[in-house]
């Protein structure tokens, strides 16, 4: 069986006109062409769809039965069109992200606010999560993205780069630090440090930024959260080292900020996605607007 969407339009036009000269009217083709249309949906079908008379045509009780198929088959091809187009346009769709709470808090919410003024019709779900759970997460299909820093060694996956994050010294805004543009590592020496627990990526940065100096990082404060060490750095405890999206929870403290020279210790923000899936146009351009988006880490 070989049944046509024309077929099936020449049939749905000539029911609802009770015409073959009308149905040609309507879909504008010649007479011949609807009735050859008809006859041959009738043969693939193995049934009588219209008795015809010289003056008229009538449904059989096939085809009475036949048209509400065909009309439920027309309907649901267009609304598939539609959606289909609607995708293209960036007018309706869903997109999974996921991302570190913190980095996603930093990043984000501006460019999904900016994102839904100008396309309403697409949903964005945020899954925050660790970087193990994101990585599982884009390789399983259950999110389309994910941002954040990445083992270069990761198979699978396409990376679209954002930016850089450096390590930054964070300081009471009257610590004698505070107004040092570029502090080194060494000047660490010696000061109460406030750091993140070993269970953080950033911590074994840290430690190889203090290395490199030739230091040991002894803690005054091991905390687990971002905010946590910021607001020991504001009640003057001590310093702490922290990526630059951290910038963002800074703003209304008083904290002096500064990157942290010889070594500059930095890692690349990305967007990952599975390799060799197509992402639908909307996730595209929500990809290009967190390019675009002017946040707190290197371009």
């Amino acid at each position: 069986m070989n049944v046509t969407l024309r077929q099936l339009q020449a049939f749905v036009a000539v029911a609802d006109a009770g015409n073959f000269t009308r149905a040609a009217q309507r879909m504008r083709v010649a007479q011949s062409a609807i009735s050859v249309l008809v006859r041959d949906l009738e043969d693939d079908l193995g049934i009588r769809l219209f008795d015809r008379t010289t003056r008229r045509v009538e449904l059989t009780d096939a085809g009475i039965e036949f048209r509400g198929n065909a009309e439920k088959l027309i309907a649901d091809l267009d609304h598939a069109i539609r959606h289909t187009h609607d995708l293209v346009e960036r007018r309706r769709g869903r997109i999974t992200v996921a991302a570190p709470p913190f980095l996603a808090t930093a990043l984000l919410p501006t460019v999904m606010a900016a994102f839904y003024r100008d396309f309403p019709g697409v949903r964005i779900v945020l899954m925050d999560a660790r970087t193990d759970q994101i990585l599982a997460r884009v390789k399983s299909g259950e999110a389309d993205i994910g941002v954040g820093t990445f083992s270069d060694d990761e198979d699978g996956l396409i990376r679209t780069p954002l930016g850089q994050d450096k390590l930054m010294l964070f300081c009471h805004s009257t610590h004698a630090l505070a107004g040092q543009r570029r502090p080194k590592w060494s000047d660490l020496k010696a000061l109460p440090l406030i750091t993140l627990t070993r269970e953080s990526t950033i911590r074994s940065l840290v430690d190889r930024g203090f290395e490199a100096a030739g230091l040991s990082a002894v803690p005054a404060y091991e905390v687990s959260q971002i905010t946590t060490a910021l607001a020991l750095v504001e009640a003057d405890l001590g310093v702490s080292v922290l990526p630059t999206y951290s910038l963002v929870a800074s703003r209304h403290l008083q904290v002096a900020s500064h990157t942290l020279s010889h070594p500059v210790i930095a890692r690349d923000i990305v967007v990952i996605a599975r390799d060799g899936h197509s992402l639908p146009p909307a996730t595209g351009e929500f990809i290009k607007r967190l390019q675009n988006n002017p946040q707190p880490i290197a371009h």
